[in-house]
C-alpha cells in the first residue's frame, strides 16, 4: 500500500526552498560579477535576492499546498479479477497493483490464495466459497471507503455472489480474465486440473464445478491472447477515463456487514 493522501512537511518546504534559491543565487552572483566586475556588488545582489525571493517562494509554495483548486485526484475503485485457476488473475492483479503504486495511489491487493492461508478452516463448498467471497468483499468495500484503490483476485465462480460484491462498494469494476479453461490446464503447474479428471479433488471450479462467466463485467481479458502490459495498459486506461454511464449488474443484492461477519447473507445463488 502506497499514500496518496500527503502534503509537504514545513521542514521540505523550507529544504526545497533552499536548494532551488542557492543555486538561482549562485547564478545571479555570477552574472552580476561579469556586468560590474565588482565581487563585493555581486555578493550583495545575490544575497538580497536569496533573502527576498526565499520568503515569497516559500510562503507561494505553503499557500499552493492548502488550495485544493486544480488538483485531480483518482476516485477510490474495486478492481474485482475473477476466472478461471491458473488464467493469470493474480499476475494481472500484482501488475496492475505495482503500476497504480508508480502513481502513488493509494492500494492494497487482496488474493483468493492469500486470504485462504489465513483462514485455512474455508471449503470449498458452494456457502463456503460464497462466504469467502463476501468477507473479502466487505472488507474491499471498507478500503475502499476510506481512499484505498483494492485490486482483488478471486475466483469467484457465482455470478449471483458476484454481484453481492458489487452491490457493496461505490465504484465496483468487474474484469473477467476470460483465459480457456484448456490453456489454464496447460498451466497447472501444481497439477490441480490433473488431480481433479482423476477424481482426486472434488468441486474443482471449471471441471465438476461450475464457473459462472459474468454477463457485463467491465473490462475482458483473454491472457492467452494479450500480453501483460497491453492487459495493464488497458486496465489503467480505463481507470483514468471510464465511461460516462459505467455497466451495472442486473439484480444487485444488498449485504449488510452484520450479515456477512455472522454468515447469515441473503441466499441469492444461482443453481
Amino acid at each position: 500500500m502506497s499514500p496518496s493522501n500527503f502534503h509537504d512537511s514545513w521542514l521540505r518546504s523550507l529544504l526545497k526552498t533552499l536548494s532551488w534559491r542557492l543555486s538561482a543565487t549562485a547564478t545571479t552572483v555570477v552574472l552580476v560579477y561579469w556586468i560590474t566586475g565588482e565581487m563585493s556588488l555581486a555578493f550583495a545582489a545575490g544575497s538580497l535576492e536569496l533573502f527576498l525571493k526565499m520568503v515569497l517562494y516559500l510562503g507561494h509554495e505553503r499557500l499552493w499546498d492548502r488550495l485544493s483548486f486544480g488538483r485531480v485526484s483518482r476516485k477510490p475503485a474495486v478492481l474485482w479479477f475473477t476466472g478461471l485457476s491458473g488464467a493469470g488473475k493474480s499476475t494481472l492483479a500484482k501488475a496492475v497493483e505495482a503500476a497504480l503504486e508508480k502513481e502513488n495511489t493509494s492500494v492494497a491487493w487482496l488474493d483468493g490464495d492469500v486470504t485462504r492461508k489465513f483462514l485455512p478452516s474455508t471449503g470449498f463448498s458452494r456457502e463456503a466459497r460464497d462466504q469467502n467471497v463476501l468477507k473479502a468483499g466487505f472488507i474491499a468495500r471498507m478500503l475502499e471507503k476510506h481512499g484505498v484503490t483494492v485490486v482483488a483476485s478471486y475466483i469467484s465462480p457465482y455470478r449471483a455472489t458476484r454481484d453481492q460484491v458489487r452491490a457493496m462498494c461505490a465504484n465496483f469494476i468487474e474484469i473477467h480474465v476470460a483465459t480457456p479453461l484448456e490453456v489454464c490446464e496447460q498451466r497447472d503447474v501444481k497439477g490441480l486440473y490433473a488431480r481433479a479428471r482423476a477424481g482426486e479433488i472434488k468441486q474443482f471450479t471449471g471441471i465438476d464445478d461450475p464457473y459462472e462467466a459474468p454477463h457485463m463485467a467491465e473490462i475482458v481479458i483473454d491472457t492467452a491472447s494479450e500480453d501483460l502490459n497491453t492487459a495493464v495498459a488497458r486496465i489503467l486506461a480505463y481507470l483514468r477515463k471510464p465511461p460516462k454511464a459505467p455497466l451495472l449488474s442486473a439484480n444487485p443484492v444488498k449485504t449488510t456487514a452484520a450479515a456477512l461477519l455472522a454468515g447469515t447473507a441473503p441466499n441469492t445463488n444461482e443453481e
